[in-house]
């Protein structure tokens, strides 16, 4: 097994909405806001290379949306999915396998795109199975209020059309699967049944932490994201899985996190706290 970060494109969000109720006195000392209150975010995904498999956790915000959806968000930086995947060697028709932690945009856009004369949407990964769970799917194309703004159509029904969308069974909030060859803990507090990847490499526990811990700044347990459907959950879920990754010395993938690629943790009387934070390559080798 081999892993490769894929930088898929950096963007912006309101620094008040990533903290929630947390003052920006604060949470600015870890993430700080420019004159507009945004914030630096990453969209990184994770490939994993396992014998002829090649599975991709998340795809990032893509490149379909209008120019008004992007101005919301300030995209950044010169980093793009094609780029990425071709500097480790690969192309996205490579991909066998599409792993979506949840279907909020800035997490499965990029597995959408507009066919070639602009008249309909495709699959942008042509020979991958995209993975997500029943339970969320229903969530997702049925959206509350609140989230409804995060689910957006064009990134969902295509791939239903495609006959390229595939469920994993739910038997228990944690399991491993033999065919994606990883542990998927799930956790409802950001959205309903989120997946986090868990997985053995290189005699290290890598952790794809997605929305279950956004950042480093997002270690403190009040410190929840305004997103969240249900923060008291989140609060729950992500004392729990501080307290594992503490444990069992897990090391902490960051999706979003701009500055801070892989973290690990240390105990303190007050709790988990940051240990270290690494680049990729100065923990795992090729």
């Amino acid at each position: 097994m081999n892993l490769y970060p894929i930088e898929t494109g950096h963007f912006k969000l309101d620094g008040g909405a990533m903290f929630g109720v947390v003052p920006k006195t604060l949470w600015q000392r870890t993430n700080p806001a420019d004159d507009n209150n945004m914030i630096d975010i990453a969209a990184t995904s994770l490939l994993i290379e396992n014998g002829k498999q090649l599975i991709l956790i998340d795809t990032g915000l893509g490149n379909k949306q209008s120019e008004k959806f992007f101005s919301h968000y300030h995209r950044w930086g010169k980093h793009s999915i094609d780029n990425s995947l071709k500097k480790h060697g690969f192309h996205r028709d490579d991909i066998t396998d599409v792993f979506l932690t949840h279907l909020h945009f800035d997490h499965c856009g990029g597995a959408i795109q507009w066919n070639k004369d602009k008249t309909g949407y495709e699959p942008a990964f042509k020979n991958a199975k995209f993975w997500t769970n029943r339970e969320h799917w229903d969530w997702a194309i049925n959206p509350n209020a609140r989230e409804k703004a995060s689910f957006l159509k064009e990134n969902l029904l295509p791939m239903q059309d495609s006959g390229q969308l595939n469920f994993l069974d739910r038997t228990e909030y944690r399991h491993f699967y033999k065919n994606l060859g990883f542990e998927v803990l799930f956790v409802d507090g950001h959205t309903d049944k989120q997946m986090i990847p868990i997985i053995d490499y290189q005699d290290k526990k890598l952790v794809f932490a997605a929305d279950l811990l956004p950042t480093a700044g997002h270690i403190p347990l009040p410190y929840v994201m305004g997103f969240d459907t249900r923060p008291l959950k989140t609060l729950n879920e992500k004392k729990l899985f501080l307290e594992e990754a503490v444990d069992n010395e897990y090391y902490l993938f960051l999706e979003h996190d701009a500055h801070n690629e892989i973290i690990n943790l240390k105990d303190t009387e007050k709790g988990a706290k940051l240990n270290s934070t690494f680049a990729f390559n100065e923990l795992f080798t090729h």
